[in-house]
């Protein structure tokens, strides 16, 4: 057996060379692809969710830990920056794979006083793609001096109950339930993070935004938008009242806010808003608070197709 000659060992030796890196390339190409591939369809697989009926008590006690543990909400004392950082973990750990069994994506909020508060969305995967989704938005901050009974701890406790009511309910739209950190602090960047919430959303078929939800067993409704699918929807649930029922005199309404932002925004709610000197520091009635976050599903239900 001859060896090769000089210039076939230069060739083999050449090839070599350029095989080799080539193979590196195409098996970590195909190695990327696979990862990335199998990361794509883990994120399409939904995590066992763990339903919880509307009860009148598990909405009693949620409201207490809202008003007595939780307690103020905003970013201007220590006190409101820990009741802030109380409500998002409770928020998170309800409605997380420990409970309820969402996944939670968290979007960093506006730095304020070197702080930053998330936006915290629990999904319910809709089974039609195509459907523009629909988005639940509640404020989980509140007014300085106040522990925000309807402003907002009651529209708090009835999204993360309907959150938890629907948790297995198999919906044409996706649903997405959104809690917001800033929107009745005056203080606070209202405006910077509704623009983010809005770029979030996109697209969506109807944004409800959930306040004040212990007034009454029945809710009430409105929007800037008299044609939104929402105010279609009421019947058996409550009443579409007019937007300048709804506004407070400095003309602040979180869903008009969401509006101007082009958003389909609906205000979802029993009672009108709070304004700045209503005193806002008792539980609703745990029957009533409940009625109305029955109708709030129903809603829910009515607007996803489910």
């Amino acid at each position: 057996m001859t060896e090769d000659s000089p210039p076939t060992r230069q060739r083999s030796i050449a090839l070599l060379l350029w095989l080799v890196p080539l193979g590196l390339v195409f098996t970590s190409g195909v190695g990327l692809w696979l990862h990335f591939k199998g990361k794509a369809a883990a994120e399409q697989v939904e995590q066992a969710r763990f339903t919880t009926a509307i009860h009148a008590d598990l909405l009693r006690d949620d409201m207490g830990k809202m008003l007595n543990f939780v307690g103020e909400r905003h970013a201007s004392s220590p006190t409101g920056i820990q009741g802030l950082n109380r409500a998002a973990a409770m928020i998170e750990g309800s409605l997380g794979p420990a409970n309820a069994g969402y996944k939670i994506e968290g979007i960093s909020g506006p730095e304020v006083r070197e702080n930053r508060w998330p936006i915290l969305i629990a999904t319910l995967r809709g089974s039609n793609d195509k459907s523009a989704p629909l988005w639940i938005v509640a404020p989980y901050d509140s007014r300085p001096g106040s522990p925000g009974a309807e402003a907002n701890a009651s529209g708090i406790v009835s999204v993360m109950a309907a959150a938890h009511a629907l948790a297995n309910s198999s919906p044409k739209r996706t649903i997405h339930f959104a809690f917001v950190p800033h929107a009745y602090d005056a203080e606070a960047p209202v405006m910077e993070v509704q623009g983010q919430l809005a770029q979030r959303v996109g697209k969506a078929s109807t944004v409800l935004a959930v306040e004040a939800m212990g007034g009454a067993g029945k809710l009430m409704i409105s929007s800037l938008d008299g044609g939104n699918a929402a105010l279609q929807q009421v019947s058996g649930l409550g009443e579409v009242v007019g937007a300048e029922a709804i506004c407070l005199e400095d003309d602040f309404d979180l869903s008009a806010t969401l509006f101007e932002l082009e958003l389909p925004a609906v205000r979802v709610a029993t009672r009108p808003v709070v304004k700045a000197e209503e005193a806002d520091n008792t539980a609703p009635d745990p029957a009533v608070h409940a009625a109305a976050t029955r109708a709030l599903v129903t809603l829910i239900e009515r607007l996803s197709g489910n």
